[in-house]
């Protein structure tokens, strides 16, 4: 069992980050966001930051360190310490942000247990804090329809008719390329969370609108290179205002949106499932809800017991 002092710690946390991007194929986004919990859960060692892989820096990730001396840490007790450090700094974070941030330290501590770096698995000690369900936030038909309707021909509406007219994440509309389109379907070939690949059919107007993006390299958003993530936030949250939608508009909402028309006009939850690129059913159920009154009609059109089932009052006696 090796001593963990800061370098070392430092040294495996770039190498379990190399194995969420390269073996467990983890997003971009998911990695930068592990690398931040990951630095800020080394920080008493005086380690400032984490940084992603880039062309400057190179393809691996680096650590970047504070002018001062680091202690060794080569017992539980001492990761103990960090941990308990880390969770007081997260304290007045809400309980998703916690809930990610643990699942990052646990990811980590338990790696460092399968790789024989440590003699426990510390993963165990750590819970996560209960979340409350929180319906997502998504726009009406109505208000879909206007916010299209507002917007003119080029790269702001293709991007808000990928996002609503396929369920697009952002991070999948942005990497779209051209090679990923196939017109013998009207379709798309997307590439999702975990490397895992899907078709997602367009309907018309989406698919038309893939032609107001001149055709400038090998993405379709941007051409040379993928399309700014921040960029394309900044686009849908700009054309809600355009348009004048009452909330705020954010990417997520438009698959929302796109998820919850889909299933309220009688779409089959596992068909959307697949659509979405979802690898279980419950993910879907978080990412969709149905109104009351939708509800309530479907329960009256359905249940045998319903006005429209029975011919007469008089069935019941």
């Amino acid at each position: 069992m090796s001593v963990l002092n800061r370098s070392k710690l430092s040294d495996l946390a770039c190498k379990y980050l190399e194995y969420l991007t390269h073996q467990k194929t983890c997003s971009v986004h998911t990695s930068k966001s592990y690398a931040n919990d990951l630095g800020q859960f080394l920080a008493p060692l005086g380690l400032q930051k984490i940084l992603p892989p880039s062309p400057t820096l190179g393809p691996s990730f680096q650590c970047t360190w504070k002018e001062c001396q680091g202690a060794s840490y080569s017992s539980p007790a001492d990761l103990i310490m960090l941990i308990r450090s880390a969770q007081g700094l997260w304290a007045p974070l809400s309980a998703a942000s916690k809930n990610r941030k643990t699942a990052a330290i646990r990811g980590f501590l338990h790696w460092l247990f399968t790789q024989e770096e440590v003699p426990d698995d510390l993963s165990l000690r750590l819970v996560g804090c209960k979340v409350a369900p929180k319906l997502p936030h998504f726009i009406s038909v109505d208000e879909a329809l206007s916010l299209i309707r507002g917007l003119k021909p080029g790269v702001e509406r293709t991007l808000i008719l990928l996002l609503y007219g396929g369920g697009l994440r952002i991070s999948e509309a942005c990497q779209l390329r051209r090679s990923d389109l196939l017109p013998e379907s009207q379709s798309l070939r997307v590439r999702g969370k975990g490397g895992r690949t899907r078709i997602v059919a367009l309907p018309e107007l989406a698919w038309n609108g893939l032609r107001d993006v001149p055709n400038l390299g090998d993405f379709v958003l941007s051409g040379a290179s993928a399309f700014s993530s921040r960029k394309a936030y900044e686009m849908v949250r700009s054309s809600g205002i355009q348009v004048g939608l009452m909330l705020p508009l954010h990417p997520h909402a438009l698959r929302h949106s796109y998820a919850t028309h889909l299933l309220t006009s009688g779409a089959d939850l596992r068909i959307l499932q697949e659509l979405l690129g979802h690898r279980s059913l419950a993910a879907t159920q978080k990412y969709t809800h149905l109104s009351l009154d939708h509800l309530a009609r479907a329960m009256e059109k359905h249940h045998p017991l319903s006005a429209s089932k029975l011919k007469k009052p008089e069935d019941l006696d």
